[in-house]
């Protein structure tokens, strides 16, 4: 099983990026599907999720309002769209998975099985 993150990169505050993590090995439609991120020094924290297979989705309050996950079933990937982006957005981004968590469960790494490399996000200011 494979989850490959992609589209990080340098921008300035107030742009937008768009993340995407593309899975293969096994089909995760029905699973939680979430992002997490991980500031130098600072512990891995959640940032979205969709759990299972509503289409309700849980947000950080730190993103919410700015950021948008979504999931194409289709093609085994989920997206996390960036808008307004802060310098303290600034993080290594981690696409993660899970088959099994409870909802109360959704905002905490420990829980997820199935873990992306990561893709790096610099907001200059």
């Amino acid at each position: 099983v494979q989850l490959q993150a992609s589209g990080g990169g340098l921008v300035q505050a107030g742009c937008s990026l768009s993340l995407s993590c593309a899975a293969s090995g096994r089909t995760f439609s029905r699973s939680t599907v979430g992002w997490f991120r991980q500031a130098p020094g600072k512990e891995r924290e959640f940032v979205a999720a969709i759990f299972r297979s509503s289409s309700m989705p849980k947000y950080a309050d730190s993103v919410k309002g700015r950021f948008t996950i979504s999931r194409d079933n289709a093609k085994n990937t989920w997206y996390l769209r960036m808008n307004s982006l802060k310098p303290e957005d600034t993080a290594v981004y981690y696409c993660a998975a899970d088959e099994r968590l409870i909802l109360s469960s959704i905002g905490l790494p420990g829980q997820y099985d199935y873990w992306g490399q990561g893709t790096q996000v610099t907001v200059s200011s």
